[in-house]
């Protein structure tokens, strides 16, 4: 597996990471506990070296089935967790305050069973907590040696100006994909001003990109989808252009609609570091397998007048979820 940089920080990584949330949150029942540390040992032994992670997924589940996988590789791994919600819950509310900061970075360096944070992320901008507060205490956490690097996820531009100003960011963790491109307008021009990593999650755009959902997919009891209107059955039957385009595509090149959306993610710039999520050997297989393939300018053109002409329908959260993004 190749490495990437995120940004100019210093902190180098596989070129595709692994999002494991689904392994214990979102996306119904939670994974069989050793199921999900066979699939976390195969991922390190195919060249994986990033895996995502948050107090919120679980919550504290996650952060607990990852300490005691990655344990035996943990000099060899790099593992980023987020802080930024009251009680791990995002349900109850952003929490951003320094105290709280501090308090999240001691709980998930215990469930983590390390001495350091890789990579420690502020969830979702907190509207009552100043960012030169937030950027301030991952600052002193850092300089105390329990964190290494300070990352952002679905920040806006102001925000990340001003926190990297205080403390640099070392990464931006945000929805981005071939149905999801906004971050494309302000984002990334600042993120390489700044020379900030982008980890885009969801790259698969929730599982949607890779062909095996349609309108008449049915989702756990307990998965988050069934709360998106992007995956409410009539956008569902909308969308599935984009994957068509996808799937014709992919034919050309011998390779899966996944393995192209993912492909093409990492063609858009050098600092960019995927995580797509599975709880699927197979999955994983697959999705590894985009980081050996190449787009050339001509196959990345084909893709955007492809993909053009596609209006992907329904907002990417409900309205609970739109109102933490972006602030």
């Amino acid at each position: 597996m190749k490495k990437r940089p995120l940004g100019k920080s210093g902190l180098e990584v596989s070129a595709l990471g692994l999002g494991c949330m689904g392994l214990s949150f979102g996306y119904g029942p939670a994974t069989d506990k050793s199921e999900a540390i066979k699939l976390l040992h195969a991922a390190v032994e195919r060249g994986v070296t990033f895996f995502d992670t948050a107090e919120a997924y679980g919550p504290f589940a996650n952060e607990e089935l990852l300490g005691e996988a990655l344990a035996p590789y943990r000099d060899k791994v790099v593992i980023a967790t987020k802080f930024g919600f009251k009680e791990g819950k995002p349900p109850l509310g952003a929490d951003s305050r320094p105290e709280t900061i501090k308090a999240v970075a001691e709980a998930s360096l215990k469930r983590l069973k390390t001495d350091v944070i890789n990579l420690f992320y502020q969830h979702r901008v907190d509207p009552n907590v100043p960012m030169e507060d937030v950027a301030g205490a991952v600052k002193e956490l850092i300089a105390e040696g329990k964190v290494k690097h300070f990352g952002l996820s679905e920040a806006g531009v102001g925000a990340i100006r001003t926190a990297h100003a205080v403390q640099p960011v070392t990464a931006l963790q945000s929805e981005y994909s071939l149905w999801w491109r906004e971050p494309e307008q302000e984002i990334l021009p600042v993120l390489e001003e700044l020379g900030i990593g982008f980890v885009p999650f969801s790259p698969l755009g929730k599982g949607f990109l890779t062909g095996a959902i349609n309108e008449n997919t049915t989702f756990a009891q307990n998965d988050f989808r069934n709360t998106v209107p992007r995956f409410s059955e009539e956008n569902r039957k909308a969308n599935q252009a984009l994957v068509d385009v996808l799937g014709s595509l992919a034919a050309d090149k011998n390779a899966s609609p996944a393995q192209i959306a993912l492909a093409w993610l990492l063609a858009q710039k050098p600092w960019i570091v995927p995580i797509p999520g599975t709880t699927k050997l197979h999955r994983l297989e697959e999705n590894l397998g985009a980081a050996e393939i190449e787009l050339t300018e001509n196959d990345l053109t084909e893709i955007n007048k492809a993909v053009a002409d596609v209006e992907v329908q329904g907002h990417r959260y409900n309205e609970q979820g739109q109102k933490m993004i972006n602030r």
